[in-house]
């Protein structure tokens, strides 16, 4: 089957395009590699393209695997006729092929292979003609009490077994309730009785009928956990007259006894077998559609967080606060690392101000500390305060740090071997100064189910979650480059065509040997081989190498082409680097090559003007009100400078500095309905909002955009 050209359909992509991604793909090349190396073969396909060429591939390949097991198992049944193997060959989809394949499907014991080892099935089949005669009298033939037919009646009803099996396996029968499920069916929950108090939180869904198709992800989620925690009753069904209707136009004709008789089995087939089948379907079909958005959402929010602006390069002091066990301080030089540490106790129950005072002053003197990071949780607001009225020599800029997933670091293996003499709260102080410092490289040492920027992501496919998640982190490295000489093993596993081993390999290398002076040399880790080299050298960086195009992203591939630019200008590639009116003269398509076209061309001039430019935004300072740090303090009108945080279907999680988020629903976010906040919102956007309402008791908090 020509798997490019239906893709290419299906997506409305070049089919050329579509195979030579397939093919790169087999060949064992990254999707971030072919999205940003290989655009003339691609046509500039960015990577959610070529991901959905890949995944539908993948299904694709799973379809032809189920269609070649189904042709052998009814082979060797002695059942297959050319004219089934045609149909089977001719299913696009797999419920297409199950449809077709379930009359041959081995099966155990049911009501009707009961009746068939009753020898009833002729009688079945004349029943279910429907023609006018006596049932009773074409019964009285098959009573037999050796097999168990001792009445017209039992005959009869055995018969009805078989007609409804058939009717349930019926493929027309099936296609077209399938149809009806997916068009007509609704969610319909209901609270189990007596758990209204314990299940109060999914009181929303204690008497809630909706349409299936149209349910949003997070309720259809929300419905599934309700059921899952013994709270709500959930059925998914159509209206069943409308669904018995159905079946009677294909099944009913003719106006006969035996036509009342196949009416009934008809209802049995429904109540007994298809209804509870198609409500499985349906069910795993709502689930996959509702993890597949929350998945995507959670990605999305994994990749905002991941490319947040960073301070860069600065002496970091990080603040981890805490009331009764003190707040953990730390001191980071500009590369991350650990200078010194303490503990003070400025907050209740000790209250040694003066004291906690003076230890910031004096660590912040002793190592020119240009910035403070304090991490949002207990105590966080508080400590801010305390923090902003030290009497420094030079302020430094004090920033507020989401915490989420620090004290998840801080206990793993990675943070115990970087940090062996020291416990679980300096490690923790650290990574919320890294984060300010570089959230990429230091988020990515943490597991992203654990950075609280989710919704549902513990109820949807783990396997699904992790892999998305796994190439959301991916494509955050490469998207930004990574510095050989000076990253983690962490952060270099993700780099394209690296991984873990291969990363420990480079950093041993790096250790032995000081550090790489140019990409080649990557040649001589061991097991760094041409493949893993064309992969990876693009998104390695090394700032402080001789060839400028090294400290870039230009591809080594390319440097030929960069240095033939500068010869036909007479300058080095330095030169090319540093003037503008150099780069103003080259003509580009004089240098378009069988492998390099445009786009490459025009990448690696953008490439040039601004060698390896880091491509997130600037680190913007923000604070909250400094009158509000508590719950208790809001009031309904309120307007406050909150951050974004967490994006969900619904809405916003707004932190407002209280210790508790904000919800903006996306019913509050201005004049013209949001269908998709995350198109409208980023992670860590700073926004006006309104305090709509406060509910202390559930700690809850209500927002409406303040539009500027």
């Amino acid at each position: 089957m020509d798997f490019a050209h239906r893709i290419a359909q299906e997506l409305n992509l070049r089919a050329a395009e579509v195979a030579n991604v397939l093919e790169m793909l087999a060949e064992g090349a990254t999707v971030p590699f072919i999205a940003r190396y290989r655009k003339e073969a691609t046509g500039g396909m960015d990577e959610v393209k070529i991901l959905l060429i890949r995944d539908r591939f993948k299904q694709l390949m799973e379809i032809e695997d189920r269609r070649a097991t189904i042709l052998k198992t009814i082979n060797e049944q002695g059942k297959l006729t050319p004219e089934l193997k045609a149909k089977i060959e001719k299913a696009q989809t797999l419920p297409e092929l199950e449809d077709i394949y379930l009359p041959y499907k081995p099966k155990r014991k049911t009501k009707a292979s009961i009746a068939k080892e009753k020898g009833l099935e002729p009688l079945a089949i004349t029943i279910y003609n429907q023609k006018k005669g006596d049932i009773r009298q074409w019964a009285k033939a098959y009573i037999n009490p050796q097999k168990g037919v001792n009445s017209e009646e039992e005959a009869i009803e055995g018969a009805s077994d078989i007609i409804a099996e058939n009717i349930s396996e019926h493929e027309i029968t099936r296609a077209k309730l399938r149809r009806l499920f997916v068009n007509k069916g609704n969610f319909v929950s209901k609270v189990v009785k007596n758990k209204e108090d314990e299940g109060e939180k999914y009181s929303i869904y204690f008497n809630n009928t909706e349409l299936a198709k149209k349910a949003s992800s997070h309720r259809i989620l929300a419905m599934f956990r309700g059921e899952d925690e013994g709270f709500l009753r959930l059925k998914i069904e159509p209206d069943e007259i409308t669904a018995l209707e159905m079946l009677d136009d294909i099944h009913l004709h003719g106006e006969s006894e035996a036509t009342d008789v196949v009416a009934d089995a008809i209802e049995d087939a429904y109540k007994r077998l298809l209804q509870p089948q198609m409500e499985t379907e349906i069910r795993q079909m709502a689930k996959e559609r509702a993890d597949e958005e929350a998945i995507r959402v959670f990605a999305g929010n994994v990749r905002q967080l991941l490319l947040a602006a960073p301070l860069g390069q600065k002496v970091v002091m990080a603040i981890d606060p805490g009331f009764r066990t003190g707040c953990k301080v730390v001191v980071l030089n500009k590369y991350g690392s650990l200078l010194d540490n303490a503990t003070i106790y400025p907050h209740p129950p000790h209250i040694e101000v003066h004291k906690a005072n003076d230890t910031l002053k004096d660590l912040a003197k002793k190592y020119k500390v240009e910035a403070i990071a304090i991490g949002n949780g207990t105590a966080g607001r508080e400590t801010e305060y305390f923090v902003q009225h030290v009497d420094f020599e030079q302020k430094p800029i004090i920033v507020m740090v989401n915490e989420n997933g620090a004290s998840v670091y801080s206990a793993s293996a990675l943070a115990r071997e970087e940090f062996p003499d020291y416990d679980i709260t300096v490690r923790g102080a650290v990574s919320i100064g890294r984060r300010l410092m570089d959230p990429l490289a230091e988020l990515i040492k943490i597991d992203p189910k654990s950075i609280g920027v989710g919704q549902y992501q513990h109820d949807v496919n783990q396997k699904k979650l992790a892999q998305s998640l796994a190439e959301t982190v991916d494509s955050c490295v490469n998207a930004v480059g990574v510095e050989v000489n000076t990253a983690s093993g962490e952060l270099l596993s993700h780099v394209s065509g690296i991984g873990a081993a291969l990363a420990k390999n480079v950093v041993a290398y790096r250790n032995q040997n000081g550090g790489f002076k140019s990409k080649a040399e990557l040649k001589k880790v061991p097991r760094f081989g041409e493949k893993a080299f064309e992969q990876a050298a693009g998104f390695i960086r090394i700032n402080d190498a001789r060839n400028p195009l090294d400290r870039s992203a230009v591809h080594p591939e390319s440097y030929a082409i960069v240095e033939k630019m500068a010869k036909s200008l007479n300058c080095n590639i330095e030169d090319l680097v540093n003037d503008e009116n150099l780069r103003k003269q080259i003509n580009i398509n004089e240098f378009v090559t069988e492998k390099a076209g445009i786009p490459t061309l025009k990448d690696i001039m953008k490439e040039l003007s601004k060698p390896g430019r880091d491509p997130r935004e600037e680190f913007n300072l923000f604070e909250f009100d400094h009158n509000i740090s508590q719950i208790t303090d809001l009031q309904e009108g309120m307007v406050l400078q909150g951050v974004v945080v967490n994006i969900a279907a619904f809405g916003c999680f707004v932190d407002i500095g209280v210790h508790q988020d904000g919800l903006l629903h996306v019913s509050q976010m201005g004049k013209k309905y949001v269908h998709d906040p995350s198109k409208v919102f980023k992670l860590n956007q700073k926004i006006k909002v309104k305090v709509l309402e406060v509910d202390v008791r559930r700690k809850r908090i209500s927002l409406g955009l303040e539009e500027e």
